[in-house]
């Protein structure tokens, strides 16, 4: 469902993520875990479609997740840790508000 190959993402001074390669199959589970600055932020934004990367190939549900973007971004679900709006909505509420703006339900 998601393969990340070779994932590398440059900053000017600092390399945030370098050769990353992991899979996840449909229906497992996975985390991020590692201390700030580990680049599990930059690998969900690429991931998401949110920036590029320097290198590296990643898809998701098959979709290369910038020349597919739209196609992926409908299999994968991401919510970034500070959400910019809605502070005043529990976690369920806002799923459910966005669901409801794609036509879904959580």
């Amino acid at each position: 469902m998601i393969n990340v190959q070779n994932l590398t993402k440059r900053y000017p001074g600092q390399t945030a993520i370098q050769d990353l390669d992991f899979e996840v199959s449909q229906g497992e589970i996975m985390g991020f875990l590692g201390p700030n600055g580990a680049g599990k932020t930059t690998t969900m934004r690429i991931l998401a479609g949110f920036m590029p990367p320097t290198s590296g190939r990643a898809t998701v549900a098959g979709f290369d997740v910038f020349e597919q973007s739209l196609q992926a971004r409908a299999h994968l679900g991401y919510m970034p840790e500070n959400v910019p709006l809605y502070t005043d909505m529990r976690v369920t509420e806002y799923l459910n508000y966005r669901a409801a703006l794609k036509g879904g339900v959580v």
